[in-house]
């Protein structure tokens, strides 16, 4: 049975890492090659397309769906989308290098937010590897630092708001015992509809270019529509991954698709690489191992517990969500990396 669930969250490791870096590589081409540089207005489509590919499979019988209630579901999606609007005006008004420090306080926000809210504990060894994970990628990613006051307060709001969002999904699937699918399909026309009002002002701001008077041309078109059907499987199995494990989990893993995203921008676009790119990369890597093993010992130390027949504590100490091992849990909503080029060029649809 645990061989079963441990098979089923690797198959989900493996597409969340897979069709990450995928959308990466394919929008990195639409953006920096062909200038199409509408990333929130884009993520709005991957969200609609995501929803009428999982309403087809709805009537394919597929899945069954589940009413929630509206307030929460619609709350939940506009959060969602509000997030993804931070986050980009976030590395619209700061240099890549502190967008990457936004991104890496996401994990001990998380922490520190499930900590206070849920009362969960986090052992030392668990916060040890996650620092040296964090360190790595730090080393790895972060050049420059330019500070400023705006920037730096759209950065906080993006943080707050991504780890809320991660952690209300954790919490919607465990009050209304829903699935992945079952909240994705919910809460996906809420989430389009906020970045489809905000994205085209978000991205002309940002741009100084007009999503509507852009001129498409055949090899635009076919990747858009290429990212698109990517996404469906991005958005799906980042659910799925965060729903089998936890939302810090989901950010580790989303550190492991950006040490991958690196390599390949070395390899197939040439970008610049040095010893401190691979010193930071050996570094992350070094923690995702450490994170993962620690989980699974903790993981195994608590099921003698959780299997009593008699007795049901609830347990604290250690991260719930290891690599491997399934756990009843959370969902998040499209997640973006950002493609390397100008400060603006951002699409949440991708991160880790």
């Amino acid at each position: 049975m645990v061989d079963g669930r441990m098979a089923g969250t690797a198959a989900a490791l493996g597409l969340s890492v897979v069709s990450s870096v995928s959308i990466v590589v394919c929008n990195k081409a639409l953006m920096s090659t062909l200038g199409f540089v509408f990333a929130t207005t884009l993520t709005s489509w991957h969200l609609l397309v995501t929803f009428c590919s999982l309403h087809v499979a709805l009537q394919m019988k597929l899945f069954e769906n589940k009413d929630l209630d509206p307030k929460t579901i619609i709350g939940f999606g506009i959060l969602n989308g509000i997030s993804i609007g931070l986050l980009n005006l976030s590395l619209g008004f700061n240099s890549i290098g502190f967008y990457q420090v936004t991104k890496l306080a996401i994990i001990p926000c998380t922490v520190s937010l499930e900590t206070i809210l849920f009362r969960k504990t986090f052992s030392r060894r668990i916060q040890m590897a996650l620092a040296v994970l964090l360190f790595g990628v730090g080393v790895a990613t972060v050049t420059d630092l330019q500070l400023n006051r705006l920037g730096s307060l759209l950065s906080l709001f993006a943080v707050l708001t991504t780890c809320i969002s991660q952690i209300m999904t954790n919490f919607i699937q465990k009050k209304f015992k829903v699935s992945s699918t079952q909240l994705l399909y919910q809460s996906c026309p809420y989430q389009a509809l906020t970045l489809f009002i905000i994205g085209p002002f978000l991205d002309g701001f940002l741009t100084n270019q007009n999503v509507f008077a852009f001129k498409y041309t055949s090899e635009i078109l076919v990747f858009i529509v290429l990212s698109c059907l990517i996404s469906v499987s991005v958005n799906f199995s980042t659910f799925l991954v965060i729903g089998k494990t936890s939302p810090v989990t989901y950010q580790v893993v989303g550190h492991l698709k950006t040490c991958i995203i690196l390599g390949f921008g070395y390899v197939l676009f040439n970008d610049p690489f040095s010893w401190r790119n691979i010193l930071g990369i050996l570094l992350a890597l070094l923690g995702m191992i450490l994170y993962s093993f620690f989980c699974l010992m903790e993981n195994k130390q608590k099921a003698p517990e959780l299997s009593a027949p008699f007795f049901h504590t609830k347990v604290k100490g250690g991260e719930a969500g290891t690599l491997l091992l399934v756990q009843n849990g959370s969902a998040k909503v499209a997640d973006g990396v950002v493609t390397e080029g100008p400060m603006w060029r951002s699409n949440r649809d991708l991160d880790a």
